[in-house]
């Protein structure tokens, strides 16, 4: 897709610019950015959930998917009984929901846009959303939550006792709104990938299309196809690499195999 705040680069430099542009933050004399972002290798690609794609009736089957995701998974689980720790858990282990994958580093999600080598005659792009500004949009009882504990995103303790299920979100506001959530520490993988994760309040809601419509929340970066393997060698060089994201063997066999690719 294309939108009116693309920003195209042209090299390293430009993108370092990009990437860290309204970053510092007056109020504390300090480079803290507002922004979260989201690397995809192509650059045609929306912001759909995994939900979404799969086609169909999907906005009926997310019920159930995470109703048989909790009975069958209780032996290697313990989220308690927040359908919000259970739907972080559910998107970490790759079951289709509502949720969108972020992370507050442009780094990881440079990885992310580059990691894919069989796409590097793609462009890819980097979607960047002001995730404190978004918060302009929430309901009443939510922006009064996240006011009262001095945050700027939920966690599912903060969002459990003002909202404890998906109809009651989609309820609270008849307009679309989009909330992040801080997910729990499952394990490394969040933690190193400095995680957060974006939610619709209803079902349907493409985040993309809710962007176009609040375009001073976001900008995207889009990375020509020529400059990708430089980008990918510099942050393999920098120790952004499957390695470390993906703790385990898993990661590290990913990361060698890049690594001893000939070009």
């Amino acid at each position: 897709m294309k939108t009116d705040k693309d920003i195209y680069v042209h090299n390293w430099q430009e993108l370092q610019e990009a990437l860290f542009q309204d970053s510092f933050d007056k109020r504390i004399n300090r480079h803290r950015s507002s922004y979260v972002y989201r690397g995809m290798y192509n650059k045609d690609f929306d912001l759909r959930t995994s939900l979404i794609r799969l086609g169909g009736s999907f906005d009926q089957l997310e019920p159930h998917l995470l109703r048989n995701f909790k009975k069958y998974a209780h032996n290697n689980a313990s989220p308690g009984h927040s359908v919000w720790n259970w739907l972080a858990v559910a998107q970490h282990h790759g079951l289709p929901t509502r949720l969108l994958d972020w992370t507050y580093s442009p780094y990881v999600a440079l990885h992310f846009a580059t990691a894919n080598t069989a796409q590097f005659k793609t462009d890819g792009a980097i979607w960047c959303v002001n995730y404190v500004k978004s918060n302009q949009y929430l309901p009443k009882a939510l922006k009064e939550a996240i006011e009262n504990e001095g945050s700027n995103v939920f966690t599912p303790e903060m969002l459990e006792p003002v909202c404890a299920s998906l109809k009651q979100l989609a309820a609270l506001q008849e307009e679309e709104f989009v909330l992040f959530l801080e997910p729990p520490s499952l394990d490394g993988r969040i933690i190193h990938q400095f995680a957060l994760f974006s939610m619709m309040s209803k079902v349907d809601a493409m985040l993309s299309t809710w962007l176009m419509e609040h375009p001073e929340l976001f900008f995207r970066i889009i990375i020509p196809a020529s400059l990708k393997w430089e980008i990918r060698d510099k942050l393999d060089q920098a120790n952004i690499t499957e390695r470390v994201l993906f703790p385990g063997l898993g990661g590290l066999s990913q990361w060698l195999k890049r690594h001893y690719t000939t070009i």
